[in-house]
């Protein structure tokens, strides 16, 4: 077949040479119909229309259970009670009674400075007391012979008076000389330090044979109270109501967590909420105490806060990595029972812990995606899959 149909091409070359014009035209035509015989043998069949992909998805259900609603905010770590000890007389010291980040209890030894000089001026106030105490018992003898002598006129009332007021006069003497003795015996006193909280010792601030003095520059040492311990962090303003009605119902429980999220540290009670709102960052503070039996928390740090402010009982949830924003709103993906899936449109009430609240939108049951939404669109075919691992838990509302 293919021999004639060249030899009948060959014949029509060769007759239309014989007209120029006509001769090129041919040609041209007979090359068209050569070209799409041999395209039209060697081009592939058809394919067949490219069925649907079919998208790999981790899903969850809607149910319902008790979510505790969780606010969260930065805070600081700072000690309960922070004291720099400070001498209160100027002397030698003479020794140190702890070590450096040592626990101490109330009334510890901290510091030795010279008692000599002090205990001399204690003696010698005892001294003058004696003193001032013997000439007033002389006085009042002598005031009680002058009264006896007064009916009888053997005296003066001149002498009299000039008695009873020497008497008065060395009886003040003596209550003074009782106030130097107590002056005295504090400052002795004052040379032995000791520590007013409980606590834990810091880096010495000088060394036994330094010459101290009574002055606020001059440190021995700081002690700081860590046990219990506080942190300061701060919350939304417009939770204040939120806050407030809580602690007004029961103590208000809070958890430090370490800034990674990952590592509670302590639980606490939250103790006051400042009565000054930041203004220019729309945030309270609030002061939280924490036991700290463990030490975990440590003055200065960075923590996060989250405070329990209230259980939302049998509420419908899906976990938050099914909630999806787009330019309508709220919605998620619901996977119908023939394997495709929807857009519905969610109310959320709330989003702690991981999980979000649904007020309207699903029915308790309904399954809807958590992952690969990015590649789903409404009437997508979806085949589940087991989740590749656990979604990490959320911490709850953060402050800003």
């Amino acid at each position: 077949m293919i021999g004639g149909r060249w030899s009948g091409i060959g014949r029509s070359i060769f007759q239309a040479a014989r007209r120029p014009r006509v001769a090129l035209i041919g040609v041209g035509l007979v090359a068209l119909l050569i070209m799409a015989v041999y395209g039209a043998a060697d081009s592939p069949p058809a394919s067949s229309p490219a069925s649907p992909q079919v998208v790999a998805v981790e899903t969850a259900l809607a149910e319902r259970k008790d979510v505790p609603i969780f606010l969260e905010g930065l805070g600081t770590v700072q000690a309960f009670y922070t004291v720099t000890i400070t001498p209160r007389v100027d002397g030698e010291l003479l020794s140190l009674g702890f070590a450096e980040g040592q626990t101490v209890e109330r009334g510890h030894l901290l510091a030795q400075i010279d008692p000599r000089p002090y205990q001399a001026a204690l003696d010698q106030a005892a001294a003058t007391k004696v003193k001032d105490t013997a000439q007033l018992a002389n006085a009042r003898r002598d005031l009680e012979r002058y009264v006896s002598l007064a009916p009888e006129e053997f005296t003066s009332e001149q002498t009299l008076e000039t008695q009873r007021a020497l008497v008065a006069q060395l009886e003040a003497q003596v209550v003074g000389d009782q106030a130097a003795i107590d002056n005295a015996r504090t400052q002795l006193d004052y040379t032995t330090i000791r520590s007013p909280i409980q606590g834990r010792t810091g880096i010495r601030l000088t060394d036994p044979g330094n010459i101290l003095h009574a002055a606020p520059a001059t440190s021995i040492v700081v002690v700081t109270q860590v046990q219990p311990i506080s942190v300061i962090f701060t919350l939304p303003a417009d939770t204040l109501f939120a806050v407030s009605g809580a602690m007004a119902s029961a103590p208000l429980s809070v958890t430090a967590i370490s800034r990674d999220g990952k590592n509670p540290l302590g639980s606490g009670t939250v103790g006051l909420i400042n009565l000054i709102v930041d203004q220019a960052t729309g945030t309270m503070r609030l002061k939280a105490t924490f036991p700290n039996k463990d030490n975990r928390l440590w003055p200065g740090d960075f923590v996060n806060a989250r405070v329990l402010v209230q259980t939302r009982h049998d509420a419908l949830t899906v976990p938050s990595a099914a909630v999806q924003r787009g330019p309508e709103g709220v919605f998620a993906f619901v996977v119908k029972p023939d394997e495709t899936v929807e857009m519905r449109a969610l109310q959320i009430a709330e989003e702690s812990g991981g999980v979000s609240i649904v007020e309207k939108g699903l029915q308790q049951g309904e399954r809807v995606t958590t992952s690969n939404q990015y590649r789903l669109q409404p009437g997508s075919r979806v085949r589940v899959v087991e989740a590749s691992a656990a979604p990490a838990v959320g911490s709850g509302k953060r402050a800003p």
